[in-house]
């Protein structure tokens, strides 16, 4: 009933009820009704990206960022017929591990367990625990004769041909997807400046477990699959392939199987080798 509705009701039966007839309480409960419904929800202020303020899972639920929106550019569309040198990575004959002697992976933890236990002897790795698609600018992570260095200052220092990118997931706490898409956009760029002739690959964020899911932290699945969202844009923005090997890992209730992981959000030996044999299974194949 709307409020405009309730004050007429009210003010007929006032007029036609006996001012005695009615009780004082019940006026009181009439009128205090309309003051104490609440008025809908407040938005909850964040910090900056760096915080990465945890939330909790009521708060994500009732204020989850929207996904942006894709944004492909119309004169790099693809013919109907065509399919675009870009986006999701479709699967293909396995290839051999030799076609990895030229990929960089860089990224945060996750990529770290991958060169620890996937068994792949080839390509070079670069990762930071911790590292986001903002600190591997900044932070000093990578060890060089000469100190420590960001990670995208060591990556502009190596020759590859294939950049295999992992990040996302230590920036589902931020405050806002667009951020995480805008800083992500920047790492690409940076990427391209140094090496313009490589191939960035962009790889989907891999979901978390139930038990994970369930802790009501920022990182669950509603986030990742938000961010996700966000990296299928990029990739069809700036043109690079999608290698989505979050699909080989997310079981019917849309989470991480827990036998793939040692403690919900990071893959064991096991899991490392799904990932490798989808790599493997979706390659990029280099430009004609």
């Amino acid at each position: 009933m709307c409020w405009g509705c309730l004050d007429r009701m009210v003010g007929e039966r006032v007029k036609k009820w006996k001012w005695n007839r009615i009780p004082v309480i019940l006026l009181m409960m009439l009128i205090t009704a309309r003051l104490l419904v609440p008025a809908g929800p407040a938005g909850a202020a964040l910090g900056s990206p760096a915080e990465r303020l945890e939330l909790t899972a009521a708060a994500i639920a009732a204020d989850a960022p929207p996904a942006p929106e894709k944004r492909v550019r119309p004169e790099t569309t693809a013919a109907p017929e065509e399919s675009a040198p870009w986006g999701p990575v479709a699967e293909s004959e396995a290839v051999e591990d030799t076609y990895f002697s030229d990929v960089v992976f860089l990224g945060d933890s996750r990529t770290e367990g991958f060169s620890l236990y996937s068994g792949l002897k080839e390509g070079t790795y670069l990762y930071g625990v911790g590292a986001t698609v903002e600190s591997v600018f900044t932070k000093k992570a990578w060890d060089t004769p000469n100190g420590k260095i960001p990670l995208l200052d060591a990556l502009a220092a190596m020759e590859c041909g294939k950049v295999y990118l992992m990040l996302g997931v230590n920036e589902l706490g931020w405050s806002k997807v667009e951020t995480f898409y805008d800083q992500y956009a920047r790492v690409i760029d940076r990427i391209r400046e140094d090496h313009p002739e490589a191939e960035i690959i962009l790889q989907s964020i891999l979901p978390v477990s139930a038990k994970q899911d369930a802790k009501g932290s920022y990182v669950n699945n509603r986030r990742i699959a938000a961010y996700n969202e966000a990296i299928c844009a990029l990739a069809a923005e700036k043109e690079c392939p999608l290698v989505d090997v979050a699909e080989a890992f997310t079981g019917e209730d849309g989470c991480l199987p827990p036998n793939l992981s040692f403690e919900g959000v990071h893959l064991n030996p096991a899991g490392c080798r799904i990932w490798l044999d989808y790599l493997r299974t979706h390659s990029v194949r280099d430009a004609e």
